[in-house]
């Protein structure tokens, strides 16, 4: 059966984050950041890692070399791409700055993946079989249009990929209309009728589903118990517009 593990917090650099430790045994390095221990003044308070979302950009500058240093990378080796809600993987080396995906790929240890998120699913993918692992964001849209399967599909084996899922809404604090409710009627208990036509929708279990789907063992899926509602230790988009966005960065270890 899938597991749900309690992420604990440890201090890097000054920064609060929170190891993802079974990938540790795996040989890679991942983490969540928190939204503390940056540079940001409110409402991006402190550690917001995007700079799409209005905050003063040399703030984030000096948020993400906080967060490379954490990962113990240069900052110019912390890599990360414009996410657009869609099901496009791209390997981290050959990353622009036009680069849009919402899922990125590497196997050496050069470099430091990282995908932000306020209420979206951050996700990580380690092989036991190879030096490969993917960092992926999927909100409902990442969902519905396939980006767990085409990242899953990156390794030669499914069955021998660990995958964590990471703090995001929970299906009590997201609520949503049956435009979007009709994409996941097939996904056992993923939904729950809210009155008025509305429903509410669990993007975490939607994300372990097709994770079975593609081939993944359910003994090595891992959920986070830690959400996002509210917006006090993680941003949330729904709990205050505008936010920040906090990160799940992964890098191979040496």
């Amino acid at each position: 059966m899938s597991s749900d593990v309690t992420l604990r917090a440890e201090t890097r650099h000054a920064l609060s984050v929170y190891p993802i430790e079974r990938a540790r045994e795996l040989g890679v390095d991942g983490f969540l950041t928190d939204r503390a221990g940056g540079v940001s003044l409110p409402p991006y308070d402190s550690l917001n890692l995007a700079y799409h979302v209005g905050d003063d950009r040399e703030s984030v500058d000096e948020n993400r070399r906080r967060v490379a240093a954490a990962a113990r990378v240069a900052e110019g080796q912390l890599v990360t791409v414009t996410q657009v809600h869609g099901a496009t993987v791209l390997r981290a080396d050959l990353v622009t700055a036009t680069s849009t995906a919402d899922a990125l790929t590497h196997e050496s240890p050069d470099l430091a993946l990282a995908v932000m998120v306020a209420d979206c699913v951050p996700l990580l993918f380690v092989d036991a079989s190879s030096a490969r692992f993917a960092v992926v964001h999927a909100g409902w849209r990442g969902l519905q249009r396939g980006v767990i399967a085409r990242a899953v599909a990156l390794f030669c084996d499914p069955a021998t990929v660990y995958a964590f899922v990471g703090p995001s809404i929970s299906m009590e604090a997201y609520q949503v209309g049956p435009d979007v409710a009709q994409y996941f009627n097939e996904v056992p208990e993923a939904l729950c009728h809210d009155g008025g036509g509305r429903f509410r929708l669990d993007l975490r279990r939607v994300a372990v589903s097709q994770l079975l789907a593609a081939g993944v063992s359910d003994q090595h899926v891992e959920t986070s118990i830690q959400v996002t509602d509210g917006g006090e230790v993680f941003f949330s988009d729904r709990a205050q517009r505008p936010c920040g966005r906090f990160a799940l960065v992964a890098k191979r270890a040496s």
